[in-house]
């Protein structure tokens, strides 16, 4: 089927239908939402049978969807409309919702059902399930809706309209959540509430709050044991650019700010004048799970595991000086398989864009913060590269962008999550040619051939087709639990198999042989030297990307790496 794609962003939902519905066999391109006339255009040059928009932020326009049937997929169970749906959910601690593909109409969400899917809700902030149980959701409703399109076509099935007084029908009209209705009191509410305002504001918009007697935005929230004698609201200690507040029953770490007219930013770096009052308290590596903190390591038996589990992915030069570290830790104890975990939503996205950007508004230097940043990603690449005494699994139980894939490639495995989204690629952000010792791991397990085309196409790669392309090793794992429970006991076959000391010497001397040929220091001097140019160089594309990318500028314009519309060979033949 030719399906075009219309999305407010080529967000981690999107992504993930449009490397499905490839896979499928549709024939796909995707346009931004920028305006109706754009959006008419597209239509016009591709020509499709169908219109898919899995995220918009405002209405299809009627001369689109009164002429091409048009199916959005709406995060809210069966009757649900309005533009807050997952926020209200998680608020209101809904214990099941759902996703639902319903076709446009003039009034938006209010449109026939195609399919829908509903889900145990998981106690998580919103993007978390967004990633997650709703993207997944999605896809197995938007197969279903498609499925149906041909009996839809021929007139043997037609779509059914949602009735108020159907008593299955458990949705209803719902406000746009405004921060009234996000507010805290610190007094009042306990430490459940509270937590569950930040994670329904997770993401976008944040909890309307102040620290330090300031106003900002709370993100990225973490329960923590009581403290004997705080006063509610007070704040107690800092960790991992987190700080800690009492609440009336306990404690939040909250890991992530936003100052009016700022960014969004670790607590601790958005208040950096202010934290020095709090006191350090960091978190050891071996501990409770229920401890927050970025970095936990754990045993099973001879099976290591080591999570580092940074907001959005993003690793700053102090976060990779803190996991080289740990890795250290790692080495030391007595084990045969160290497998690093990553974090739970994204296994790593490289450089942190955020951080970088922060220095340029501070009157720093971003080429400056960009190059330490970089040169620490290095260093944690070699780190696990250097680490010949056992064996490395690197398992993504999260989506891996950018730097992040090629960290993950020097392990000796690579084991990803089914519904994991990789994205092997740096010219998105500005052209940037990239380093993490890409031109020594890509090329060596898909050829020089493939490892160019990987890098120039700049599309997503489902797990499962990273797999066939011998990109990582396996996809395996419906969901997370199920992932995690098979990469420990592949982990520990691993560590208890009868040739394991012949795999480690096989790798021990794929290493040294290729250090021969041409040692890593060679491949990360090349890397840095373009590196060093689109940093410091004439061309400010990096700068300009970053830039749009951290302040979330509107789209003006649909790459023509998804815009095969308009290109040529993917606009449809004007009918005769």
């Amino acid at each position: 089927m030719r399906i075009l794609i219309l999305c407010h962003s080529f967000n981690s939902l999107t992504q993930r239908l449009f490397d499905a519905l490839a896979v499928d066999g549709h024939d796909l391109s995707v346009e931004f939402d920028i305006a109706d006339p754009v959006t008419e255009e597209a239509v016009a040059l591709f020509q499709p049978d169908l219109l898919l928009a899995p995220f918009l932020k405002r209405a299809i326009p009627e001369s689109v969807w009164s002429r091409l049937p048009c199916l959005v997929v709406h995060p809210g169970i069966v009757g649900d409309r309005g533009p807050s749906a997952l926020d209200w959910a998680i608020q209101r601690g809904e214990a099941e919702w759902g996703v639902t593909v319903l076709q446009a109409e003039a009034e938006m969400d209010a449109g026939p059902v195609w399919a829908s899917r509903v889900f145990p809700m998981r106690a998580a902030p919103k993007a978390s399930l967004y990633r997650s149980e709703v993207t997944e959701a999605a896809l197995a409703a938007v197969r279903e809706a498609l499925a149906r399109f041909d009996d839809w076509r021929a007139g043997r099935w037609q779509p059914t309209r949602p009735q108020p007084d159907d008593p299955a029908v458990r949705g209803t009209l719902q406000p746009p959540m405004r921060q009234p209705d996000r507010a805290i009191d610190w007094a009042r509410d306990d430490t459940a509430t509270i937590l569950a305002r930040i994670r329904a504001a997770d993401g976008f918009p944040g909890v309307a709050d102040a620290l330090f007697g300031q106003p900002c935005h709370l993100f990225d929230a973490h329960p923590a044991a009581p403290e004997p004698g705080a006063t509610p609201g007070q704040l107690i200690a800092r960790r991992d650019g987190a700080v800690l507040r009492a609440t009336r029953d306990g404690a939040l770490w909250i890991g992530h700010v936003k100052r009016p007219g700022g960014i969004k930013l670790p607590a601790t770096v958005a208040f950096a004048a202010e934290v020095g009052s709090l006191p350090e308290r960091p978190a050891p590596l071996m501990r409770d799970a229920a401890d927050w903190g970025e970095l936990r390591y754990r045993e099973e038996g001879a099976v290591g595991l080591l999570s580092f589990d940074f907001y959005n992915g993003a690793m700053a030069a102090d976060q990779c000086r803190r996991l080289i570290d740990a890795i250290a830790f790692a080495r030391a104890r007595p084990t045969r398989v160290l497998v690093l975990e990553g974090g739970a939503d994204f296994w790593s996205n490289g450089i942190h864009l955020n951080r970088i950007e922060a220095q340029q508004q501070a009157g720093g230097s971003a080429a400056d913060e960009s190059w330490a940043n970089i040169d620490a990603m290095d260093d944690v690449c070699l780190a696990i590269l250097q680490l010949t005494d056992r064996l490395t699994v690197a398992a993504l139980r999260g989506n891996a962008g950018a730097g992040g894939c090629f960290l993950a490639l020097a392990a000796d495995e690579v084991w990803a999550r089914e519904g994991v989204i990789l994205n092997p690629h740096y010219k998105n952000m500005g052209n940037l040619y990239g380093s993490e010792y890409w031109t020594y791991l890509l090329p060596r397990r898909v050829g020089d051939a493939a490892a160019r085309a990987i890098m120039a196409q700049r599309l997503p790669l489902g797990a499962p087709r990273a797999a066939q392309a011998g990109l990582i090793d396996a996809a395996f794992g419906a969901d997370r639990p199920a992932f995690e429970a098979e990469v420990l006991a592949r982990a520990q076959a691993l560590a208890e198999a009868p040739d394991y000391a012949a795999r480690l010497a096989a790798r021990q001397a794929r290493r040294a042989f290729d250090e021969a040929a041409k040692p890593l220091s060679a491949y990360r001097d090349e890397e840095l030297a373009r590196m060093h140019r689109n940093f410091y160089g004439f061309d400010p594309s990096y700068h300009g990307a970053r830039y749009h990318f951290v302040m979330k500028s509107p789209q003006s314009w649909t790459p023509r790496h998804l815009a095969r519309h308009r290109d040529r060979a993917g606009a449809r033949p004007a009918q005769r």
